[in-house]
């Protein structure tokens, strides 16, 4: 059964005929799982990936049982999703829509792997979650937080990590390195959708994840992405061993 202690799905105090593009946060809740729940934030081409792939293998030697997963995509079922959100192709996709299938893969994520694993003792570490929803769909596609949150309530009972890297990059640079990336990867045309929209999208983006930060430090850490892989992840390692006390 699952024992999460969870939030209210939070509010906004700005009057309801307005759009709610940002959500107000709840004090982060108390879980009693044994496992930990760490998710990384960011924009495009901050590095999510690799550090979350470092973290996991560094709690691993840790001598934790870990398990690193990834939104969208993280189950069989949000792979196929996955296939469909980022795929170039689909440019006639409405942001409704979009952030529909995103939820819907949460759902799936939820229940199918990361709930089990933290009732399991497992710490999950988990490339992107909700507050890229809020971020992407919520700021940049401007559709209302209270929305996203109600369904992200409905899919997940509004199951907060307990800490959420936010790897903070300049925009340019962010999307100079996706390029790169989606070029060597040859992913250009299968999952550069995110990628192709403008500056101005991007900086929506990165503006948000900050603002989340600030209304919710007990749970964010803002880490400065601009640097070596290794050199990010010593910033990275410091924060996670200062907050779970490694």
């Amino acid at each position: 059964m699952n024992t999460f202690e969870t939030p209210p799905t939070p509010v906004m105090t700005q009057p309801s005929h307005q759009r709610n593009p940002q959500p107000e946060f709840d004090p982060i809740p108390t879980f009693d799982q044994p496992g930990r729940f760490i998710t990384l934030e960011g924009i495009e081409g901050c590095g999510k990936s690799t550090q979350s792939t470092m973290l996991a293998e560094y709690l691993g030697q840790r001598g934790l049982r870990v398990t690193r997963t990834k939104e969208p995509g993280g189950t069989r079922i949000g792979t196929e999703i996955r296939k469909v959100l980022l795929n170039a192709d689909h440019v006639e996709m409405t942001a409704t829509c979009e952030a529909l299938l995103y939820l819907a893969d949460r759902a799936q994520h939820h229940g199918e792997l990361i709930v089990p694993a933290l009732a399991g003792g497992v710490w999950v570490v988990c490339d992107r979650y909700h507050d890229s929803t809020l971020a992407y769909q919520g700021a940049a596609r401007a559709l209302d937080a209270d929305d996203l949150n109600h369904v992200f309530h409905m899919a997940t009972g509004s199951l907060q990590p307990h800490l959420t890297l936010l790897l903070d990059l300049d925009v340019r640079t962010g999307l100079t390195r996706a390029k790169s990336r989606n070029e060597e990867e040859g992913a250009s045309l299968s999952e550069g959708r995110l990628e192709a929209e403008d500056v101005l999208f991007h900086q929506s983006v990165r503006d948000s994840f900050l603002q989340f930060a600030r209304m919710q430090p007990e749970r964010f850490a803002v880490i400065d992405a601009d640097g070596s892989p290794q050199e990010v992840f010593r910033r990275i390692r410091e924060t996670v061993d200062r907050h779970f006390g490694l």
